[in-house]
């Protein structure tokens, strides 16, 4: 499936009156998996993308170089769509322009561009947020900076954590009226805020970022809401699977404990494609 392709997709999935719960992936082998799983669509977090690529926490020491490179690898080894946390867009909007250009180049499918301030400046504390009028000139470049027009631009806000409703009600509106695509809110809790949100939000699709477990998908799509991303349970339980691993290794635990929670080689195969390198050997090494 072409990259094209893969992003008309997403914007149908965006169009219809549901909601949904994207794969959460990280690499190669967990993009091939939920594909075969049935999903069609995917994200990389920055958190997760800033463990596997550098190994370290989302503090803003990912570069786009390397989350490219990690959404290349991605996208290149299946047809999920895949959207990425493109964070601040690595700078200011000349920088955002660049990076969507790289991530289309990358084989992306949608990308936000959030409007904290990154890095962390020198004797502050918390997260801050950008002014409002910055943050748009940070989604109009992203929009101009498209080569695709089917890649999906989604402006995402985190006001809710510091400006509270009203804040957030204002860039919500000031966002959408730059014509993106889609609007990430962080920091939702209740149905009455997303209702609040989406009216500001003028029709656009919503994704939520981590909403309460009370906030099921059901009324989150009659509310606007399209995507729901609730967590990162692989890439958690690959991490834990990996500790555990090793700890046996070391010696620090029975191997007899992960009887029966190691892969077994067929699924290892089945997450590799051995069987279409077997045969593309066949075919073209015989």
């Amino acid at each position: 499936m072409l990259p094209t392709e893969r992003r008309q997709r997403l914007r149908a999935q965006l169009a219809k009156a549901e909601c949904i719960q994207p794969a959460s992936v990280f690499d190669p082998l967990s993009a091939r998996m939920a594909e075969r799983l049935g999903f069609e669509t995917a994200v990389l977090a920055g958190s997760v993308a800033s463990a596997v690529a550098v190994g370290a926490p989302d503090v803003g020491l990912i570069t786009l170089t390397e989350l490219a490179d990690t959404a290349r690898r991605i996208t290149r080894v299946s047809d999920i769509s895949l959207a990425v946390d493109a964070d601040h867009g690595y700078g200011n909007a000349l920088n955002v322009r660049r990076t969507v250009r790289e991530l289309e180049d990358a084989g992306v499918s949608a990308l936000t561009i959030e409007d904290t301030v990154l890095p962390q400046a020198y004797g502050t504390t918390g997260e801050r947020l950008i002014s409002a009028e910055e943050a748009q000139g940070k989604l109009r470049a992203a929009l101009d900076g498209r080569q695709d027009p089917a890649t999906v631009i989604v402006g995402r806000t985190h006001a809710m954590r510091g400006e509270g409703l009203d804040g957030a009600t204002v860039r919500t509106r000031a966002y959408a009226s730059c014509g993106v695509d889609a609007l990430f809110l962080v920091g939702v809790t209740t149905l009455d805020e997303v209702e609040a949100l989406a009216e500001a939000a003028g029709g656009l699709p919503l994704v939520l970022g981590n909403p309460p477990a009370a906030l099921d998908d059901a009324s989150l799509a009659k509310r606007g809401v399209r995507l729901a991303f609730r967590g990162h349970p692989a890439f958690q339980a690959m991490v834990q699977a990996v500790r555990e691993g090793l700890e046996a290794q070391a010696g620090l635990r029975d191997p007899a404990d992960l009887a029966g929670r190691l892969a077994a080689p067929e699924l290892i195969a089945e997450a590799t494609s051995a069987a279409d390198h077997a045969r593309w050997a066949e075919e073209f090494l015989r």
